[in-house]
């Protein structure tokens, strides 16, 4: 598929159908995921890959605030043959920037004008998602609820260092499903957030009716 048509298709699905995905297809999307940019080549990264049906209904056990709860979202969601869950440590990248060749001395995070560890995770995390679409299936960012997070590490036994910046469900798109932002707002043109020699305040878009 051409680059162009990737991005282009890319969107979030929310609905999917029971059939599995094949482990090759899982495997390129992990491969792409690790080119992405990453400050000073940390690495400081991991993926947990629950592709077992029991898995991902444990996973959706330990992540629901209420695992007896149903909606259309989630009913749509549950389906998803694979659930690939990207891990940023940050530890990695503090001590990487301590080493000699960068230059500094301490794992100070202060020096740090962005959290890269998440940022770097979340770069890997889109490669997923784009190729997904060029595999011809679909996929879902979504967060994982703070408050669900030690009980999400406590059934798979994630080390205290990595922290999910979320999950990504991926299997063959269905039609329906829980309808997503994009259908209610809409995209805002280039000419109001791209800015060429210095930013030039905009005018709020105006709220749209629920």
């Amino acid at each position: 598929m051409d680059f162009q048509d990737v991005v282009a298709r890319r969107r979030m699905i929310r609905n999917f159908q029971d059939g599995p995905v094949e482990p090759a297809t899982v495997d390129r999307m992990l491969h792409n995921a690790v080119r992405a940019p990453n400050a000073g080549f940390s690495q400081g990264w991991a993926f947990l890959v629950l592709d077992d049906r029991d898995d991902v209904a444990r996973f959706w056990e330990a992540t629901s605030p209420d695992p007896d709860a149903d909606s259309s979202w989630l009913a749509g969601m549950r389906r998803a043959p694979v659930i690939i869950v990207p891990l940023a440590n940050k530890d990695a990248y503090l001590d990487r920037y301590a080493q000699p060749d960068k230059g500094w001395t301490d794992r100070d995070e202060a020096r740090w004008p962005a959290p890269y560890w998440d940022i770097d995770t979340g770069m890997a995390a889109l490669l997923i998602l784009q190729t997904a679409v060029d595999e011809g299936l679909g996929a879902c960012l979504f967060g994982i609820p703070p408050d669900r997070i030690d009980a999400f590490r406590t059934a798979f036994e994630v080390p205290p260092a990595y922290r999910p910046i979320g999950a990504i469900a991926v299997g063959h798109p269905a039609e329906g499903g829980a309808s997503g932002s994009p259908t209610r707002r809409a995209r805002r043109p280039l000419d109001e957030v791209v800015h060429h020699a210095r930013f030039q305040p905009t005018t709020p878009p105006e709220p749209t009716e629920p």
